[in-house]
C-alpha cells in the first residue's frame, strides 16, 4: 500500500508539472497568435520556427501526453488562425469551450427548440358549454384515438385529424374528473364526484341509452386509470383514487352491461346499475387526496400520489390493496402532485408545490437519484417523450419546461401567454408519440409540434446565407464541405450537421469561389476562383498550402473556372489538378513539393475546328516536353496537318465550349470524358493517344433563332466503372453469404442497404461457380485470394449523361447508346443539372432544374449485355424548391445530400426519402432511424416509388388511347345510309355496329406525350376508360333507328282496332302510334355497351 506522505509528493509533482505546462502552452498560443498577425499584415517570412499546425499539435502533445484528442486540437487551432485577437482560455484545449452563459443560450437558442411555438395549432371545445374546461386527455394508441373529457360532462372521441368521430353529453350535476379506454370492452369510463360512467362510444342512436352510471361511492373520486388485463376477455378493472386517500379498484365485466332497458320508456336516459354488485377492493394508502393514479405496466405496479408528505407516492403491486401489509412509500415535502414513468431510463420523475422534479430509481424509496429545480410555481403535470429521452413539466402559470433525463440538462423553455390567467388554466397535458405532438387542455384544445416534425421556424432552412456553388464530401473525415456565392467556406461534421470552421473570402476580397476538390487522401483541398486562380489548402486545419496567382495579361472572368479534380500521382506532397474554365478550355494545374506556388504545366488542344470538317478519330501526339512526358496525363498536340488554320463555315452564334468533365484512371484506363454546349461528346483515350468523338447531334453545328440555343447542352458526364475493389468486396460477400446456414434472411427492420438484394444476387447468381479455397494451414481462402475470372473479366466503363431536354443517356466507349432514361417525378421532362455515384458504381443519382432527386440502381447493368431492365429507377422525390446544385450520397449512412441555390443543404434517407434535417441547425441528425415523415415548408410532394419497372416511361401500349369524338367522320355517316345498310334484325338481337362508336379516332398529338399518360386500365384492354358522356339534344335521333325487339303481333293487333274504330282520325293516330313504336328500340341498350358485372 503506498505511504500517504509518498502519495500527497506524487500529487504536488504532478501540479507542479502540469502549471508548468500550461505556462509553456500560454507562450505557444501567444507566439502563433503573433505569427498569424503579422501573416494577416504580410509582414511574416517563413522560417525554421514557422508554427504551423503540424508543428503545434506536436508541441501540445508533448505538453499534455496523448490523451489530448486531435479534433481539440484542430479546433483551438482554427479558432487562433481565423481570429488571433481572440480570448482563449488553456481548458478549451481539452474540448471545454463553453461557458455557462454561452451554453445556456445555445440551449435557449430559437433554432433549438425541441417544440416549435410557431406552430401551434387550436382547437375549440365541441359542445358549446360554456366556460367548460378539459379535465382529462387520453390518447389510444392503437386506434389513434383521443378521448377528451370537460368538467361539465362532456366527452369527446376525435380521430387523427382531428374531428369529432362521437360526443356524449353527461346528465350529472357532479364534475368529471377523469377518464380512460377500456380496452377488453371497448367502451369509455369517466368519474365524476359520485358516480362512475360506463360509455359506448360505438352504439348507434341515442347515445344516452349506451351509458352506464354506477353508484353509489363512498368519496369522491379524482382519478382514474385502467389496470390492462390480457389474459382476462370481456374484463376490466380500473383503479381509482379519492379525497379521503382511498385505491379503489373496481371489476368491470361484459356481462354488467347488457340490454336493460325497459320497452315502456319514452325518454332516454341513462341507465344506472348498484354499486354493490361490481366486485371491488380498497384500502387507505394516503392521509390526503390521491392527486394522480396510474398503472405502470413494465414493473407491473401501480402508482399514486398525493399531497401527504409523509406517503407522497406509493409504488407497489395490486395484491397490496388487498392486504395490510407494508407498501413502498417515497416521502417528499408538500406530497406529490403528479408523476410519470420513463421505461428506457428506468426513472420515475414527481413533481408538486415544492417546485422541484426529483428522479426516483423504483426499487429506492430512501432518496432520489437526481433533482431538476428550474420551476416558479407548483409543478401540475409531467409527460415524457421516450423517443427523444425528455420530460415536459408544467407549473401552475402556464410555463412549460422540456428536459433531458440523461443529462439532467434543460433544453427548453416556454409559456403560454394567450388568454387570462384563471380561465385560461391548463388542467390536462399528455404526449402524443406517433405523431410527436404535445397536446394540453384548457377551454381550448392546443397542440405543439416537435420541430424536429416541421423542420422550419416560418422560414426555409438555410444554410448558407448565398446560393451554394459547390458541395464535396470527404470520406476520410466524413465531413462535408459548401461554398456559397458570397464565398464563405464552410466544413460541416455529416453525424451531427454542426459547423466545424468557416473561412471567409478565401481568394480574397469580392472575388467568388466557383469550384473545389478534395484528394483521394482526404488531406488536402483545391478550390477555384472566377479569376482563374487556384488554392491549396490543408483540409483539417483550414490553412492555406499553395496558390496558383492570376496572370498578367489576364482579363476579368477570362479564365475562370467552372471545374477542377484531383488526378492521383504516386509521388508524396505532388498535386495534380485537371480544370476546366467557362471558356472550355481544360488545364492541368501542377504542385511540386519544392515549389512554393502551382503552374499550369500544358493544356488540351481545341479540338472542335476539326469535328466540323467531319473527322470522327483524331490522333494525338504525346510532346517531347521533359517536365511533362512523366505525369499521369502527359501532354499531348494535334498531328502538323491538323494545326493548320482552317475556315469554319458555321455561324459564329453557336456555342461548342465544354460544359463538364469527368476522369477515369485506373485498371488500365487513362482517359477523359468531355461534353459540350452543343451536345458533342468527346473521349480522350491517352493510352492510345486519340481522340474519338462518341455522339454528335444531328444539328450539333447549325443555327436556329425559333429553337433555344441550350436545348442540345449536356450539363453532367459521369463514368460508370466497376473496379477491383467492388470486384473483391463482391466475393468476400459471396463467401460470408455462402457460410450463413439460414441463407438470405428478411431485411424487413433491419437497415438494410438499397442495393444490398441486389449485390447478394449477383453474388450468388454470377460468381456461384467460382471454385472454394483451401482452408488448410499455409493455403488462404477466398477472402485472401481473389479469382482469376473475376478481375480478367471486370465489365468495360459506360459513360452517362445528364442533358438539358431532361433526359438520362448510357452510352459505351464506342459511342452506342445503350438507354436513354427520361426519369419519372409526376411532371413534364426537367432539366438534369448533377449526377453522382458511389465507389462501387452501384447507385446513381441526378437532380434536376426543379428540385427534384431521382435514385436508380445500376449494379446488374454494368455487366454485359447490358439489360435495360436492369437499370431500374427506385425512387423520386422533391428535395428543393429551386434548382440543384449537387448530389452526394454516402453509402456507409444510407443518406443522399443535397444543395440548392436556395443556400441549404439537406439530409435524406435514400431508401424513402424521408427528411432528416438541414445542415447549420441546431439539433442533431438522427441518421440511424427512419423518423416520422416530414417535409421541409417549401416542399409539399410526397416522394414516387418505383417498385416495378416503370410502366410510364418503358412499357410499349397496344391502344392508342384516350379516344376522342371525330366530327369530320360523323358528318360523312348518313343516318339514312345507315338505316337502309343495315338488315332488319331479330327481335332483342342488339346490333354493336353504332355510329358514334366509328367515330371515335385517337387524338392528333404528339405520341410521347401519351405513352406516358395513364388512363384507364391497360392490361384489361379497356380503351375506353375516358370517354365523355354525351346528352342527346332532341329525342328525334332515334327516329331512323331499326326495329330492335318490337313484337310484330302487338303491332298487326293495333293497327286492326284503329280499323275497328272506323274513323280517319283514329286510324292515322294508330299508325303514328305504330311507326313510333317499330322505330324506337324495345330493349335496353345499356347492357350491350356495359356489360353487367357479376358481385
Amino acid at each position: 500500500m503506498e505511504n500517504p506522505e509518498e502519495k500527497k509528493l506524487s500529487i504536488a509533482t504532478e501540479t507542479t508539472n502540469f502549471t508548468a505546462a500550461l505556462k509553456e502552452f500560454e507562450k505557444l498560443v501567444e507566439l502563433t497568435a503573433i505569427q498569424k498577425k503579422e501573416e494577416r499584415l504580410g509582414l511574416y517570412v517563413k522560417n525554421e520556427d514557422t508554427i504551423d499546425y503540424e508543428k503545434f499539435y506536436d508541441s501540445v502533445l508533448e505538453l499534455f501526453g496523448p490523451e489530448i484528442k486531435s479534433q481539440d486540437v484542430k479546433s483551438f487551432y482554427r479558432k487562433l488562425s481565423n481570429n488571433p485577437d481572440a480570448s482563449v482560455d488553456w481548458c478549451e484545449i481539452f474540448g471545454y469551450f463553453l461557458s455557462e452563459e454561452d451554453a445556456l443560450a445555445s440551449q435557449l437558442d430559437e433554432e433549438n427548440l425541441v417544440f416549435l411555438i410557431s406552430r401551434k395549432q387550436r382547437f375549440p371545445l365541441s359542445g358549446g358549454r360554456k366556460r367548460d374546461v378539459v379535465k382529462c386527455l387520453v390518447k389510444i394508441p392503437q386506434l389513434n384515438f383521443l378521448i377528451i373529457a370537460t368538467q361539465k360532462g362532456s366527452i369527446t372521441v376525435f380521430n387523427s385529424k382531428m374531428r369529432v368521430q362521437a360526443n356524449i353529453n353527461v346528465t350529472d350535476t357532479s364534475w368529471i374528473t377523469g377518464c380512460d379506454y377500456l380496452p377488453q370492452l371497448k367502451r369509455i369510463v369517466a368519474v365524476t364526484e359520485r358516480t362512475i360512467i360506463i360509455w359506448d362510444y360505438k352504439a348507434q342512436g341515442n347515445s344516452q341509452d349506451s351509458c352506464f352510471v354506477i353508484k353509489p361511492v363512498d368519496h369522491c373520486l379524482l382519478c382514474v386509470c385502467v389496470v390492462p388485463m390480457t389474459d382476462h376477455l370481456g374484463r376490466d378493472d380500473i383503479l381509482m383514487g379519492d379525497d379521503g386517500g382511498f385505491v379503489n379498484r373496481l371489476t368491470l365485466n361484459s356481462d354488467d352491461f347488457g340490454l336493460r332497458q325497459s320497452k315502456h320508456k319514452r325518454k332516454a336516459q341513462s341507465q344506472i346499475l348498484d354499486s354493490k354488485n361490481f366486485k371491488s377492493v380498497k384500502r387507505k394508502l394516503h392521509n390526503d387526496w390521491v392527486m394522480k393514479i396510474s398503472y405502470i405496466q413494465p414493473l407491473h405496479s401501480f402508482g399514486s400520489c398525493s399531497l401527504d408528505s409523509t406517503h407522497s407516492f406509493v409504488l407497489d403491486s395490486l395484491k397490496r390493496l388487498g392486504d395490510n401489509t407494508p407498501v413502498r412509500e417515497f416521502s417528499m415535502p408538500r406530497g406529490a402532485n403528479t408523476f410519470v414513468y420513463c421505461i428506457r431510463a428506468n426513472v420515475i420523475v414527481t413533481g408538486g408545490d415544492d417546485k422541484i422534479l426529483r428522479l426516483w430509481h423504483p426499487n429506492i424509496s430512501t432518496k432520489p437519484v437526481g433533482k431538476l429545480v428550474g420551476h416558479m410555481f407548483s409543478i401540475i403535470e409531467l409527460v415524457t417523450n421516450e423517443k427523444d429521452q425528455h420530460v415536459i413539466s408544467l407549473s401552475s402559470a402556464k410555463v412549460f419546461r422540456v428536459w433531458d433525463i440523461q443529462t439532467l440538462s434543460l433544453l427548453q423553455v416556454f409559456h403560454d401567454s394567450q388568454g387570462g390567467p384563471g380561465d385560461m388554466q391548463i388542467y390536462a397535458m399528455i404526449f402524443d408519440q406517433n405523431h410527436g405532438v404535445l397536446v394540453t387542455g384548457s377551454s381550448v384544445i392546443d397542440m405543439y409540434p416537435l420541430t424536429r416534425m416541421i423542420q422550419d421556424t416560418k422560414q426555409i432552412p438555410h444554410s448558407h446565407d448565398r446560393d451554394i456553388n459547390v458541395m464535396v464530401y470527404n470520406r476520410t473525415f466524413h465531413q462535408l464541405l459548401t461554398i456559397c456565392s458570397e464565398s464563405i467556406i464552410k466544413v460541416w461534421e455529416l453525424e451531427t450537421g454542426h459547423q466545424i470552421y468557416q473561412i471567409f473570402d478565401p481568394h480574397g476580397s469580392n472575388v467568388e469561389v466557383t469550384t473545389a476538390a478534395i484528394d483521394k487522401s482526404g488531406f488536402v483541398l483545391a478550390t477555384g476562383a472566377y479569376t482563374g486562380t487556384v488554392k491549396l489548402w490543408d483540409f483539417g486545419s483550414g490553412q492555406e498550402m499553395k496558390m496558383l496567382y492570376e496572370g498578367k495579361d489576364w482579363k476579368e472572368d477570362e479564365h475562370c473556372l467552372s471545374q477542377i479534380a484531383f488526378l492521383t500521382t504516386d509521388k508524396k506532397n505532388h498535386y495534380l489538378i485537371l480544370a476546366l474554365e467557362f471558356n472550355g478550355k481544360i488545364k492541368l494545374v501542377q504542385g511540386k513539393e519544392e515549389d512554393p506556388f502551382l503552374a499550369v504545366v500544358w493544356e488540351l488542344p481545341d479540338i472542335m475546328p476539326i469535328l466540323i470538317k467531319g473527322k470522327q478519330v483524331i490522333s494525338l501526339k504525346v510532346t517531347s516536353n521533359p517536365k511533362t512526358m512523366n505525369l499521369t496525363i502527359p501532354e499531348v498536340e494535334l498531328p502538323s496537318e491538323d494545326r493548320k488554320p482552317v475556315v469554319l463555315n458555321i455561324s459564329p452564334g453557336i456555342s461548342m465550349e465544354v460544359t463538364c468533365f469527368d476522369v477515369l484512371i485506373k485498371e488500365g484506363y487513362n482517359m477523359i470524358a468531355t461534353a459540350t454546349v452543343n451536345g458533342i461528346i468527346m473521349l480522350w483515350n491517352f493510352e492510345m493517344s486519340t481522340a474519338t468523338q462518341l455522339y454528335k447531334p444531328e444539328d450539333a453545328f447549325n443555327l436556329n433563332l425559333d429553337l433555344d440555343p441550350t436545348r442540345l447542352k449536356i450539363n453532367a458526364i459521369l463514368f460508370l466503372f466497376r473496379s477491383k475493389e467492388y470486384a473483391r468486396k463482391m466475393s468476400q460477400d459471396s463467401v460470408s453469404s455462402s457460410a450463413q446456414s439460414g441463407g438470405l434472411q428478411s431485411s424487413k427492420g433491419s437497415k438494410s442497404s438499397i442495393h444490398d438484394a441486389e449485390a447478394k444476387g449477383q453474388s450468388t447468381g454470377e460468381h456461384s461457380d467460382g471454385t472454394k479455397g483451401e482452408t488448410s494451414a499455409g493455403q488462404k481462402t477466398d477472402t485472401d485470394v481473389l479469382p482469376n475470372i473475376i478481375l480478367s473479366e471486370l465489365p468495360p466503363p459506360i459513360l452517362v449523361t445528364a442533358h438539358e431536354d431532361g433526359h438520362l443517356r448510357l452510352w459505351n466507349l464506342e459511342g452506342k447508346l445503350l438507354k436513354d432514361v427520361l426519369p419519372f417525378t409526376k411532371h413534364s421532362a426537367i432539366s438534369l443539372t448533377t449526377l453522382y455515384t458511389d465507389i462501387y458504381a452501384r447507385v446513381l443519382l441526378a437532380g434536376n432544374m426543379e428540385g427534384h432527386v431521382i435514385l436508380w440502381t445500376i449494379g446488374s447493368f454494368l455487366d454485359p449485355p447490358h439489360e435495360e431492365k436492369k437499370f431500374k429507377q427506385q425512387i423520386a422525390w422533391r428535395g428543393h424548391a429551386l434548382k440543384i446544385v449537387n448530389v452526394i450520397y454516402v453509402e456507409d449512412k444510407q443518406v443522399v445530400l443535397t444543395c440548392s441555390v436556395d443556400g441549404s443543404i439537406r439530409v435524406w434517407h435514400a431508401r424513402n426519402g424521408h427528411y432528416c434535417g438541414y445542415f447549420g441547425q441546431r439539433r442533431k441528425f438522427e441518421l440511424n432511424q427512419v423518423n416520422d415523415f416530414i417535409l421541409p415548408c417549401d416542399v409539399s410532394e410526397r416522394p414516387v416509388e418505383v417498385k416495378e419497372e416503370s410502366k410510364y416511361t418503358e412499357k410499349k401500349q397496344k391502344y392508342e388511347y384516350p379516344l376522342v369524338f371525330d366530327r369530320n367522320k360523323w358528318r360523312k355517316m348518313s343516318s339514312f345510309s345507315l338505316l337502309f345498310r343495315r338488315p332488319t334484325p331479330k327481335p332483342f338481337d342488339v346490333n354493336q355496329e353504332f355510329k358514334f362508336f366509328n367515330t371515335l379516332s385517337s387524338p392528333k398529338i404528339r405520341r410521347t406525350v401519351l405513352e406516358r399518360s395513364q388512363t384507364g386500365n391497360k392490361e384489361a384492354g379497356i380503351i375506353f376508360g375516358a370517354l365523355h358522356i354525351y346528352r342527346v339534344p332532341s329525342p328525334t335521333s332515334l327516329r331512323f333507328l331499326p326495329l330492335i325487339g318490337a313484337d310484330a303481333h302487338k303491332e298487326s293487333s293495333e293497327n286492326f282496332q284503329g280499323k275497328k274504330k272506323g274513323g280517319r282520325v283514329q286510324h292515322t293516330q294508330a299508325r303514328r302510334r305504330s311507326l313510333r313504336r317499330s322505330l324506337a328500340p324495345g330493349v335496353n341498350l345499356i347492357s350491350a355497351f356495359f356489360p353487367a358485372i357479376q358481385k
